[in-house]
């Protein structure tokens, strides 16, 4: 059988086991993928400058790929979007710096049929939104391994292993590389103590010899993670740190090869040894610090059960969250934690729900009571039915929540990615003019260097400036302080949906609040009632008009009702909610009269022409039955506890607070001047709001509203980041940028706080990583840094980063 070569990777393979692809043969999919996508890309001249040498082909483990596609796959791990797109988080293996993310995002986003792809530098998930009608999924990770990277599920005890797993091989490299470092210091400390006092050429010959036989692993089994990225940078016409560290360390071995074999000069098997170790020691210290930082997710991921009990036919079953169904029964044992959210079906039970709520003390619940997942149930085994599957209960939202808002970048970590993208690029070009100007136009700082002692002084410098240049740090710089406050924020139950709010939140300039629920505590009281006619079916007839609404006026009516009189439901017909306003109904008698109710506030009065006059500092709802006024209620909300204090807090953080709110303007003047707002908006409706939020962008304000995330749902949707507070967590995930679990105005300070502080330290980070390369390349380019001096540099440059991200936990 004739051997034929891969039209890739030019390796000879028999004939009949080679992929025929028009005039071109290959020996796998993956030459065959690789060739295409270098092609489509137009990057094939990497075929005239590979020439005939041969590669090694990519991953072949492509044939796994089919279970991606299966019935199963999906149910476990692929969810689907709002928008009607397939979405799942990916854990992407062989991302070790900045540039990789933006390769496999690159490469991904180029993809037809690939709606998003976000990567996180710090924990390696990848969050890919792609059309099932263009492409599988199968195909995405087929894409990915192309380039030379492999993706798997995300999936906490698997993403656990394989992270651990990753950093024991991670640990072997780098022990590896101190071992051998360490040795070679003291052949050093010989060699060097020689060169004053004197030393045979023999004994000399044997010192470099031992160091090269200890520098060896170092490079290339240790390095090996180094040549790996570099390579895949080259492949893609990308210079990255991985190329920086590889290629000042291979060139340093190199010339100590050449020195070795008799040339003349001094080897540097040390330099070359210590560039690996002192940068692989700082990288593993930045895993370190990213684990750290993420244990808050972990934490709360690793409280979800994992099996429930369910009553099926009085059989009681074990079955897996995903398993569960919308209306199965659960039971659940003191001191276990709830799976999903439901509606109790013991007479009563008590619940821990600070987890949820932030609340310390154990709710009573009763018998239809709602019970949230994750809260923890206090006293005995009861049963509830569940409402939401596991997917969309209330701990899984958050959960998902945290992740993704982990997976964002804010605007300043793409700005500070442009800049380090051409970085490696500028470093390579100035250690060439280096190397140029030292060795053409003898420069020497008073050294006396000829011949090959002047070549080697020239190229050492030239090392030096490319080993110090530190991308890493940059790149570094925004994802370790996002993740470290993303983490604290959530720790204080403070949900941010993405990264980027942070920065928003830091950099604005006005925060508009509405009053219920937000300023005050949302729980109103009827203070007083009057009754203009107390007529048991009219009372009936507003009874069963209260229950049509949730608005927490018509609630805190609803509640006086039931507590005063018995009153019985009616059927209604042509029920109709005004926003801002209330709620209009009809109802026909058994004489088949219609009557005309409706029930709100005077701007609804307003609005069918019903002529009333009624004033109160206090919130008000109206009765109304064919134009005439059955019965008034005067409500009371009362100011939450620190809401002064808070108010003026914001303000000397720079903000301008704004009150909106469609309550009347005697009780919106109360709350204000008991608070400290000096500016406030009353009887408005949600689209004035809204109006009123997008006048405010037309100045150029950076605006933040903080609302009950339902009825101020357009207002918030036109804001720059909108705050959802109550305790209605699952409704406000979907409506709000970031929700405080515990309605807590503390919880909303240290949201602007936090995020103040966590953006300064992003500005630190930059400005230290920056000053750094700065002052540090000039000193190499100047000859006075040698090459074992720049790695550690490089690598303290980047610790001091993750280090200065830590401070973010610290608290004034």
């Amino acid at each position: 059988m004739s051997k034929i070569k891969c039209d890739h990777c030019h390796l000879e393979y028999d004939e009949d086991i080679m992929i025929k692809d028009d005039s071109l043969h290959f020996c796998c999919k993956g030459c065959q993928g690789v060739y295409h996508l270098l092609k489509d890309d137009g990057l094939d001249s990497f075929y005239e400058k590979l020439g005939n040498k041969t590669i090694a082909p990519p991953l072949t483990t492509d044939n796994d790929v089919e279970k991606f596609d299966t019935k199963s796959f999906e149910d476990n791990f692929i969810k689907t979007t709002d928008e009607g797109f397939s979405r799942i988080d990916l854990i992407i293996e062989g991302i070790h710096c900045a540039a990789c993310v933006w390769l496999n995002e690159k490469v991904l986003y180029d993809t037809d049929g690939i709606v998003e792809a976000n990567i996180n530098f710090s924990t390696n998930k990848a969050k890919i939104v792609w059309d099932e009608d263009k492409i599988k999924l199968s195909e995405i990770i087929l894409k990915i391994r192309s380039i030379g990277y492999n993706a798997y599920a995300y999936d906490a005890t698997i993403a656990d292993e394989k992270a651990t797993k990753s950093k024991r091989d991670f640990f072997i490299r780098m022990m590896v590389a101190v071992f051998a470092t360490m040795n070679i210091m003291m052949l050093s400390v010989a060699k060097y103590t020689g060169f004053f006092t004197g030393i045979s050429e023999q004994v000399r010959n044997y010192i470099h010899l031992g160091e090269f036989i200890l520098a060896t692993p170092v490079l290339f089994y240790s390095g090996w993670i180094f040549y790996k990225g570099a390579y895949y940078g080259l492949k893609n016409r990308i210079l990255n740190m991985d190329f920086l560290v590889s290629s000042g360390a291979t060139f340093s071995y190199i010339y100590s090869l050449y020195v070795l074999f008799g040339g003349k000069g001094e080897s540097y098997f040390d330099s070359v040894a210590m560039i690996i170790t002192f940068v692989l020691v700082g990288k593993y210290l930045e895993v370190i610090g990213k684990k750290s930082a993420v244990d808050t997710l972990d934490k709360i991921k690793s409280s979800i059960p994992l099996e429930a009990i369910i009553i099926e036919d009085n059989i009681k079953k074990v079955l897996p969250i995903n398993s569960v169904k919308v209306g199965d029964i659960v039971e659940l044992k003191a001191g276990e934690k709830a799976s999903f959210d439901g509606a109790l079906e013991s007479s009563s039970a008590s619940f821990d729900e600070s987890s949820i709520s932030g609340e310390s003390l154990p709710i009573d619940k009763q018998k239809g009571s709602k019970i949230f997942s994750g809260t923890i149930n206090c006293e005995k085994v009861i049963r509830y039915k569940v409402l939401k599957s596991y997917e969309d209960s209330t701990l899984n939202s958050i959960v998902t929540l945290l992740e993704d808002s982990l997976s964002s970048k804010p605007k300043i970590e793409h700005k500070a990615n442009e800049i380090s993208k051409g970085f490696s690029v500028l470093i390579l070009s100035l250690a060439i003019l280096t190397f140029v100007v030292w060795y053409y136009f003898g420069i020497d700082l008073g050294f006396d260097y000829e011949g090959a002692e002047h070549f080697e002084k020239s190229f050492i410098v030239a090392i030096s400036v490319i080993v110090i240049a530190c991308p890493c740090a940059l790149a570094l710089a925004t994802p370790i302080a996002s993740l470290i406050g993303i983490s604290e924020l959530a720790k204080n139950g403070l949900l941010f949906k993405e990264a980027k709010y942070i920065e928003t939140l830091a950099t604005a300039d006005t925060l508009v609040m509405d009053k219920t629920g937000t300023i005050t505590k949302g729980k109103l009281k009827v203070k007083k009632a009057k009754f203009l006619d107390d007529n048991i079916h009219k009372l009936n007839l507003l009874y069963t008009l209260l229950d049509s609404s949730n608005h927490p006026i018509s609630n805190s009516v609803k509640e006086y009702m039931k507590n005063n009189f018995s009153l019985e439901s009616k059927d209604l017909f042509d029920i109709k909610s005004i926003d801002g306003q209330g709620v209009v109904a009809k109802y026909k008698n058994i004489d088949g009269k219609v009557f005309n109710i409706l029930g709100g506030n005077m701007k609804l009065l307003k609005t069918y022409n019903i002529d009333y006059k009624f004033e109160s500092k206090n919130s008000i709802y109206i009765f109304v039955v064919d134009s005439k006024v059955i019965a008034t209620f005067e409500l009371e909300d009362e100011i939450k506890e620190g809401a002064k204090e808070f108010i003026l807090n914001i303000k000397k953080l720079g903000l301008d607070v704004v009150m909106l709110t469609g309550d009347n303007n005697a009780t919106a003047k109360n709350v204000a001047s008991n608070v400290g707002i000096k500016n406030y908006i009353s009887e408005v409706d949600p689209i004035e709001k809204a109006q009123f939020i997008q006048d405010l962008k037309n100045k150029d304000k950076n605006v933040i509203m903080v609302g009950d995330g339902i009825n101020d749902s357009v207002a918030l949707a036109k804001s720059d980041v909108s705050i959802a507070m109550g305790s209605s967590a699952d409704i406000a995930l979907s409506v709000s940028d970031i929700v405080l679990l515990d309605n807590s105005l503390n919880s909303l300070e240290l949201a602007f706080t936090l995020s103040k502080r966590t953006y300064k330290f992003i500005k630190q980070n930059l400005f230290i990583s920056l000053v750094y390369n700065a002052i540090t390349i000039p000193l190499a380019m100047a000859g006075y840094v040698i090459p074992l001096v720049a790695a550690l540099s490089m690598s303290l440059s980047s610790l001091i980063v993750v280090a200065n991200s830590m401070r973010i936990k610290l608290k004034k």
